[in-house]
C-alpha cells in the first residue's frame, strides 16, 4: 500500500525536501480555508463568479505556501485587488472574508480589515493629507485596506486637489510593503476603469480584478428571507408575493442598491407591521403574530406609487 503523503510540518522538521510530497487537501483543511469559503457560501446568496475567483486565489496561495515550505523557487504573489460592481452586492463582506483567508494562509499578520473612503485619506489643506494617509496605512498594516469609491481620490478637474498626494503615498506602500499589506479598491466598474486609466500606477499593482454582478429578483427575495430570519421574522405567503412585486418594481427605479435597498425596505416593513399590530390588537399577541410580515406591510410602500424611470445607477459589466 502506498505511503500517505507527508505533512509539510514533518518535512520541515526533518529538513529534507528531496522526494517529499504535500497533501494539499490536508493543508487546505488545517489552514481553515474551507471554513472561510463555507462562510462565504452561507452568508452570501449568488455571486457564483466571485466565489469561484476567491477559491482560485485561495488555491494559488496554498500552492505557493507549499512551494515555499518545500524549498522550491517562489515569489510572494501580488495580492492587491479591485472589486467592481453596484452598491449592495457584497463587496465589503467579501473583503472581510478575504482578510481572514489571507491571514489563515500566512500572507498577512493580523487579518483585520480597515475600510476607508476619500475623506479618511485626503486632507483639506496643505500638509494635512500625508499624515492622514500614513495613519490609515499604519492601522492597516498586517491586514487589508479597503478603499470604497476609490475613484474619488482623483479629481482631474481640480488641479489643487490633494488626492494626488494620497495616491502617491498609497502607491509607494503598495509596492514597498506589499508583503505586509493588501489593498482592495472598490467602486462602480466604469468609474474604476476611468480611474485606472488616469492612474496607471494603480493598474500595474492590481493583480486581481473581480466584478460583482447584480442580484436577480429571486436572489434578492432569498436575501430578504435570510435577513428576516436573522431577526426572528418571516414573510407570510401573501407577504412573500408582495415583496416579490416590490423587488420587481423597485429595481427599475433610480438609486437601487441591491441587498442594501432590500434591507431598507424590510426595516420600513417592520415599522408598518409594528403600527398595524399596535393599532389593531384587541388581545395579547402570540410570538407568531409578532413575527409575521404580511402583504399590507409591504404594499403600503410609496414605491408602488412611483412611475418607473430609467435608473441613474451605473450598470455592472
Amino acid at each position: 500500500m502506498a505511503a500517505a503523503p507527508e505533512r509539510v510540518s514533518d518535512i520541515e522538521a526533518r529538513g529534507d525536501t528531496m522526494g517529499a510530497s504535500v497533501d494539499l487537501q490536508r493543508e487546505f483543511a488545517e489552514a481553515g480555508v474551507g471554513s472561510v469559503l463555507e462562510e462565504l457560501d452561507r452568508d452570501l446568496v449568488g455571486l457564483a463568479p466571485v466565489k469561484r475567483r476567491i477559491r482560485e486565489i485561495a488555491a494559488l496561495l496554498l500552492v505557493e505556501r507549499a512551494r515555499k515550505k518545500l524549498g522550491l523557487a517562489h515569489e510572494t504573489p501580488t495580492l492587491h485587488m479591485s472589486f467592481t460592481g453596484n452598491p449592495g452586492t457584497g463587496k465589503t463582506t467579501v473583503a472581510v472574508r478575504m482578510a481572514d483567508l489571507l491571514h489563515r494562509l500566512g500572507y498577512v499578520r493580523k487579518g483585520h480589515l480597515v475600510s476607508v473612503t476619500r475623506d479618511d485619506l485626503v486632507g483639506q489643506y496643505i500638509g494635512h493629507t500625508a499624515p492622514k494617509t500614513k495613519e490609515v496605512l499604519r492601522k492597516a498594516m498586517g491586514g487589508v485596506l479597503f478603499i470604497d469609491e476609490a475613484y474619488y481620490l482623483y479629481r482631474a478637474e481640480n488641479e489643487r486637489d490633494y488626492g494626488q498626494e494620497a495616491i502617491e503615498i498609497l502607491l509607494q506602500a503598495m509596492e514597498n510593503q506589499r508583503e505586509d499589506l493588501v489593498v482592495i479598491l472598490a467602486g462602480y466598474a466604469d468609474r474604476m476603469d476611468r480611474f485606472f486609466g488616469s492612474n496607471p500606477g494603480f493598474r500595474s499593482r492590481i493583480a486581481h480584478h473581480i466584478d460583482f454582478p447584480d442580484y436577480s429578483n429571486e436572489e434578492l427575495l432569498l436575501i430578504a428571507g435570510r435577513m428576516l430570519e436573522r431577526q426572528s421574522y418571516r414573510l407570510s405567503p401573501a407577504g412573500r408575493e408582495a415583496l416579490s412585486r416590490y423587488i420587481a418594481h423597485r429595481r427599475q427605479l433610480p438609486h437601487f442598491a441591491n441587498a442594501r435597498s432590500i434591507r431598507n425596505a424590510l426595516d420600513r416593513a417592520r415599522l408598518r407591521q409594528a403600527n398595524r399590530l399596535f393599532e389593531s390588537a384587541q388581545q395579547p399577541l402570540t410570538a407568531d403574530a409578532l413575527s409575521i410580515i404580511d402583504a399590507p406591510d409591504i404594499l403600503a410602500s410609496r414605491v408602488f406609487a412611483l412611475p418607473v424611470a430609467p435608473s441613474t445607477r451605473e450598470p455592472s459589466r
